[in-house]
C-alpha cells in the first residue's frame, strides 16, 4: 500500500468524508530512514491525517477546503524528535538504559527516569548508588528474560524481553493486540452539537478549540503540539511531583503549560474548572489511574457533555497486559520489531528502529482522533472517547509491509528542515511541522514553556 491508500484506510476507518481525500497532497516514497519497515509511510500518513481532519473540521465550522502537502522525507525527520538547546543535544537514554543479554536472550531496560533505573538495579540485587553499566550486564547474564521481565512488571518497572515476530503472535497479549483496531472512536454519551467559536478564513482550523493535555512521554506530548499547530489552545497539565524528560522542550511547542496536583482536593477543583470550558481531554496515565481521580471519559461526558476524551495506552485495553506500564522502546522490543530489524541487517543483532516511530505515529493519531471525533460531535451530539495504544500503532505498522533494501540507505540531512525559536528552555533548534496548509500554515506562536510557567486559567477567546 502507498502512503495515499494507508492515509484512506485511516480517514474511511474514522467515517470522515471521502472527498476531503482529494485535498491531501503526498509526496515521497519509502525508504527514506535505514529501516526494514515503512517507517516513512507511517509517519505520512499519520501526520497527513491529522492535519487533514483538523481542516476538515475547519470546513465543518464554515470556512473552505484547504490543501494538505506532506512530505515523506520531511515526515519521517519529523518523527525522530530532534532538537537542540542553545546548541547542545541532549543525551536520549541514560546509560542504564537499553539492551541487555540475558542467560537465554535479551532484555531492554527503560532507565530514564530515576525510580524505573533504581528499582532495575535492585531487582538486579545492585546498589543504585555504585552500580556501573558493567555490574548491570553481568547481573542480567544471570536471569533468564522473561523471568526479568515478569519480576519487572510485578513491580511497576518497564523493561520487556526481546521476542520474535512468531512468539509475539503466539502470545495471549500478542493474540488481543491483534484483534483491535488501530484506533477506537466511540460515542459515549448523549449531547447536543456544541456551538463552537466563529472562525474566519485566515484562521487556523482550530482556533478556539480547547485541548486539555495530561501527557508526559513523547506520543501524547506529540499528539498535543500536533493541535496546537492547527490552532488549538492546548494546556499541558504537569503535576509537580513527577520528573519529565528533556523532550518536553520540543513537545511544548504552542502548549501553555502548568502545574496541577491532582492529589489535592484543591488541585482537582482547578481541573475540574478547566474540564467546564474544555472541547477535548487527553491523557496518558497508567491504565484506571485517572478515573480513580475522577476525570475518567464516562464522568467527564457527564459532567462536560459534548466533550472528546482521547486515552492513550502503551499496550491497549484488552489482554493480560493491558494494566502494563510501557514506552515505546519497549513495546518495539516485546512485539518483535527490534529482532525483525536485527535480521534485516544481517548481524542478527536486536537493533531498535531509526526513530520512535510507535510513539510519533500514534501522537498523531492522537490528533487526528480527536478532530475526527470533534468533527462527529459537530454532525451528531454526543461526547465521544478516541482510544490508541502503542501496541496497536505496532500491528497497522507491520501490517504496512517490510522495505526491502530499507537499511543500506544514508540518514538524510536535517538541516534544510530545521527551525530556531526563543523558548523558556534556551535558545530551541528543532523540526518545523511536516504538513503544509495551503491557507492557514501550521504553527505554534506561543513559545515552548517549562511546567507551570502558566497560571490554569484558559486565555480569552478572540472572535473575527
Amino acid at each position: 500500500m502507498n502512503a495515499s491508500e494507508v492515509l484512506g484506510d485511516i480517514w474511511q476507518q474514522a467515517g470522515l468524508p471521502a472527498e476531503a481525500l482529494v485535498f491531501a497532497r503526498l509526496t515521497g516514497a519509502d525508504p527514506v530512514l535505514p529501516s526494514s519497515f515503512a517507517v516513512g509511510t507511517a509517519a505520512q500518513s499519520t501526520i497527513a491525517a491529522a492535519a487533514l481532519a483538523a481542516c476538515e473540521l475547519g470546513h465543518r465550522r464554515g470556512t473552505a477546503r484547504q490543501q494538505v502537502g506532506v512530505d515523506m522525507q520531511h515526515a519521517a525527520l519529523d518523527c525522530t524528535g530532534w532538537f537542540s538547546l542553545d546548541g547542545r543535544v541532549p543525551e536520549l537514554w541514560d546509560a542504564f538504559s537499553g539492551m541487555y543479554r540475558c542467560a537465554d536472550g535479551w532484555v531492554r531496560i527503560h532507565a530514564n527516569f530515576k525510580h524505573h533505573r533504581e528499582g532495575a538495579l535492585r531487582l538486579m540485587q545492585l546498589d543504585p548508588a555504585t552500580a556501573t553499566r558493567a555490574d548491570a550486564e553481568a547481573a542480567m547474564a544471570g536471569w533468564r528474560a522473561v523471568d526479568f521481565e515478569t519480576a519487572a512488571a510485578a513491580q511497576g518497572l518497564v523493561a520487556t524481553a526481546l521476542r520474535r515476530f512468531d512468539e509475539w503472535e503466539a502470545s495471549p497479549h500478542g493474540q488481543a493486540v491483534a484483534a483491535q483496531p488501530l484506533f477506537t472512536i466511540e460515542r459515549i454519551g448523549d449531547a447536543p452539537p456544541r456551538a463552537l467559536p466563529p472562525l474566519r478564513g485566515d484562521q487556523r482550523p482550530l482556533e478556539g478549540l480547547r485541548v486539555l493535555d495530561l501527557t508526559r512521554i513523547l506520543a501524547g506530548p506529540v499528539g498535543g503540539r500536533a493541535l496546537a499547530a492547527y490552532g488549538a489552545d492546548v494546556m499541558l497539565v504537569n503535576s509537580p511531583q513527577l520528573p519529565n524528560i528533556e523532550a518536553i522542550a520540543d513537545t511544548s511547542r504552542g502548549k501553555l503549560s502548568t502545574h496541577v496536583d491532582l492529589r489535592t482536593d484543591e488541585g482537582r477543583a482547578v481541573l475540574h474548572g478547566l474540564v467546564a470550558d474544555a472541547h477535548v481531554f487527553v491523557q496518558g496515565y497508567r491504565p484506571g489511574g485517572i478515573a480513580a481521580l475522577g476525570f475518567g471519559p464516562e464522568a467527564l461526558a457527564r459532567e462536560r457533555p459534548g466533550i472528546v476524551c482521547v486515552s492513550l495506552t502503551a499496550y491497549g485495553t484488552q489482554g493480560p497486559w493491558a494494566d502494563r506500564r510501557g514506552f515505546d522502546s519497549l513495546v518495539q522490543t516485546a512485539m518483535g520489531f527490534n529482532h525483525a530489524e536485527g535480521e534485516a541487517a544481517g548481524d542478527g543483532k536486536p537493533r531498535p528502529m531509526p526513530m520512535q516511530i510507535l510513539d510519533e505515529a500514534t501522537g498523531y493519531l492522537i490528533a487526528f482522533g480527536a478532530a475526527a471525533a470533534l468533527w462527529r460531535q459537530q454532525r451528531e451530539g454526543g461526547s465521544w472517547h478516541v482510544q490508541v495504544s502503542l501496541a496497536q500503532t505496532g500491528q497497522w505498522l507491520r501490517g504496512l509491509g517490510r522495505v526491502p533494501n530499507g537499511l543500506s540507505i544514508a540518514r538524510p540531512d536535517i538541516k534544510p528542515y530545521v527551525e530556531t525559536s526563543a523558548s523558556g528552555f534556551g535558545e530551541l533548534a528543532a523540526l518545523r511541522h511536516s504538513a503544509q496548509l495551503s491557507r492557514t500554515p501550521a504553527a505554534w506562536p506561543r513559545p515552548s514553556m517549562p511546567p507551570g510557567s502558566d497560571a490554569p486559567v484558559w486565555p480569552a477567546v478572540t472572535t473575527g
